[in-house]
């Protein structure tokens, strides 16, 4: 019975690392992704998105 309740902790701790992994392998890659985009560039993008966004809430 330890052997078993023992076995089953490790396996959501296992589940626990893997959803973090993830989640900081997501944040590394945008993170990568961002930089190398010029920062003038992105920001006029991400401006030119959102009143696309706007405009079509409006209709």
């Amino acid at each position: 019975m330890a052997q078993e309740t023992q076995e089953k902790d490790n396996f959501w701790l296992w589940i626990g690392a893997i959803i973090v992994a993830v989640i900081i392998g997501v944040f590394l890659f945008k993170a990568r992704e961002t930089s190398s985009v010029p920062y003038k560039a992105y920001e006029e993008t991400k401006s030119e998105v959102e009143r696309q966004i706007q405009g079509a809430k409006t209709k």
